[in-house]
């Protein structure tokens, strides 16, 4: 090599300005729940943070998982508003404007018990919710936690 050393090439990897947010969130998250503080008093917060059409969806979202499961416990996950079961998220709901996609979304983690065979969704696109939609959801999170 005459003498001359390769260096390493950097692998850093490259984050948009949204997932790096999101991480930062997810540290004040963490530091916030080791301090106790209120979970459902974040979400509100984050609730009332997001535009109109997603805040509006949020807020049922928010009544309809409070009501379809009573025992899971209302945090932030990553910056969203989530909801937990000993301490495990559940579900989550993702507003478009996070990543800045053209829908809201509704998912689920692996702790939610959906398994339907081999394969099911995990997730839902949002643009609206309609009273059918909003059974199914009720449906799905009862399910969820069962």
């Amino acid at each position: 090599m005459n003498g001359k050393q390769k260096t390493a090439k950097s692998t850093t990897a490259k984050f948009t300005d949204e997932e790096r947010a999101a991480m930062k969130e997810r540290v004040r998250e963490m530091k916030a729940r080791a301090d106790n503080a209120n979970g459902e008093k974040d979400v509100l917060a984050k609730i009332a943070e997001m535009p109109k059409s997603d805040r509006e969806m949020a807020e049922r979202l928010h009544a309809l998982i409070k009501a379809s499961a009573p025992d899971l416990t209302p945090r932030t996950w990553y910056g969203m508003p989530a909801y937990a079961k000993d301490g495990n998220v559940v579900c989550f709901f993702q507003s478009g404007q996070k990543f800045k996609t053209r829908y809201a979304t509704l998912g689920f983690s692996d702790k939610a018990n959906l398994d339907e065979g081999a394969m099911w969704p995990n997730a839902y696109a949002l643009r609206e919710l309609t009273a059918a939609d909003e059974a199914r959801i009720g449906t799905l999170v009862k399910k969820a936690v069962s």
